[in-house]
C-alpha cells in the first residue's frame, strides 16, 4: 500500500520543472567506452545526495552497456519508426502471415525495438526485472521530486 501511495505521489510530481540537476559518468575499465549523462532534479539538495548521485551513476553504465540511440519513443524521429514499421510489415509479408493480424505483430516487434534504442524502455543491467523508466519513477517516489533524464553521450575508442 505504501508503495502504492508513493508511486502515486510520484505521478503528481512528473509534471513540474526539473531544472537542476547533474552530469553522471561512467568510465568502463580499459577505458575504451564512457558515458555522460544529464540527469535533472527540481533543487540542487536532491542532486546532491548520495542516492541521486548513484542514480546517474548507474545511468550512465546502462548507456555503456545497453547502447541505446534515444532517451525516450518520443524523441525517436518519425521517419526511422515508419522506416522500420515498413521493414517489418515487408518481412510478415513475405513470411505469409494474415493480414488481419499483421498490424498486432508489427506493433509487437515495433515494441522490441523500442527497448533496444529507447534507453527508458530499456531493462536495467543491474535487475532485468525493471525498466529504466520505472527506475526514474522509483526515484522520484523515493526522494520526492520531479527527475528527468534530458540527454546522454556515449563516447567509444574508434567510433
Amino acid at each position: 500500500m505504501l508503495r502504492e501511495k508513493g508511486l502515486a505521489k510520484a505521478a503528481k510530481k512528473i509534471g513540474r520543472e526539473a531544472n537542476d540537476g547533474l552530469i553522471g559518468h561512467y568510465i568502463h575499465a580499459g577505458s575504451r567506452v564512457a558515458a555522460l549523462v544529464e540527469v535533472n532534479c527540481e533543487t540542487d539538495f536532491v542532486a546532491r545526495t548520495p542516492d541521486f548521485q548513484q542514480f546517474a551513476h548507474d545511468i550512465a553504465m546502462q548507456v555503456v552497456g545497453a547502447q541505446p540511440k534515444y532517451v525516450s519513443v518520443d524523441d525517436v524521429p518519425a521517419e526511422v519508426v515508419e522506416s522500420e514499421r515498413a521493414t517489418y510489415r515487408q518481412q510478415f509479408l513475405d513470411e505469409g502471415k494474415p493480414e488481419r493480424i499483421l498490424d498486432r505483430i508489427v506493433e509487437g516487434k515495433l515494441s522490441k525495438f523500442y527497448e533496444e534504442v529507447c534507453l527508458l524502455e530499456q531493462p536495467f543491467i543491474k535487475d532485468g526485472d525493471v525498466k529504466i523508466g520505472d527506475l526514474v519513477t522509483q526515484m522520484i517516489a523515493q526522494l520526492g521530486e520531479n527527475i528527468v533524464i534530458r540527454r546522454f553521450v556515449r563516447y567509444q575508442v574508434g567510433e
